[in-house]
């Protein structure tokens, strides 16, 4: 019987693997129950689903449909499927909570306010998610420390209280160009929003291309004029163990 592993220990091991499949079968291998993967199609999750078939373990792979995407990123959906085989859940949000929301709030109320924003990512995202990983032992995600300030000390793993799990993050000490290269190298699917300046891709209305210097996640609800921009998916707290 596989016990639910230290978050400490499963870090170090998770370092110290040779290859990205290498990490995958470690983190399959520890688990005590369902392993699951959030992807938002995005490079590092791509990436991260090309070692999921490479690694031949059985994870759940799932993605958020939050009812606003670009068709780049459907697009990306059906590409990844065709080309892994692998079927990719995906989560919607309730319907009923998206007419409350819009019905209060316009079908654009979240350019008005935070609260307003973070009430659609709420609905659209958090809700969905916790759906999603209900009775999930490990959740691995493609967070890196370098996507952000807000991200520099993202761990390989922790104990996410929110969600009542383990949260690993197979990408924490990765590059971009280590990504871009894995990516190159194993002709993986991307979004073709990529090389159009979108590093970081979420829902349309609330993403633009960055411009030169910027950091990579700064076309994320850019009129916030704020770092460390979050949905509320990858809430950071003081009591969760940080092992990088």
């Amino acid at each position: 019987m596989v016990h639910e592993p230290s978050p400490e220990l499963l870090a170090e091991r998770i370092e110290n693997a040779v290859t990205l499949e290498d990490r995958i079968r470690l983190i399959t291998s520890r688990s005590a129950g369902r392993v699951a993967f959030s992807t938002s199609l995005g490079m590092e999750d791509q990436a991260l689903l090309h070692a999921i078939a490479a690694s031949g373990r059985k994870v759940d792979v799932f993605t958020l449909d939050t009812g606003r995407h670009f068709q780049e990123t459907l697009d990306t959906l059906e590409a990844s499927e065709l080309r892994y085989g692998l079927g990719i859940r995906v989560i919607a949000p309730a319907a009923n909570d998206i007419e409350e929301l819009v019905s209060r709030d316009g079908i654009n109320g979240f350019r008005f306010s935070i609260e307003a924003r973070k009430a659609c990512c709420e609905i659209r995202k958090v809700m969905p998610l916790r759906r999603a990983l209900r009775g999930a032992a490990i959740w691995m995600t493609g967070l890196r420390r370098k996507q952000s300030v807000g991200r520099g000390a993202v761990p390989f793993a922790e104990r996410d209280e929110t969600f009542g799990l383990i949260k690993v993050n197979p990408l924490a000490d990765w590059s971009l160009e280590r990504v871009q290269g894995y990516v190159r190298d194993n002709n993986i699917p991307v979004n073709a929003l990529h090389a159009r300046g979108y590093p970081s891709i979420g829902c349309q209305p609330c993403t633009r291309p960055i411009r030169e210097g910027e950091d990579i996640r700064a076309g994320r609800w850019w009129w916030e004029n704020e770092d460390g921009k979050e949905c509320g998916l990858h809430k950071r707290s003081p009591t969760l163990a940080r092992v990088s």
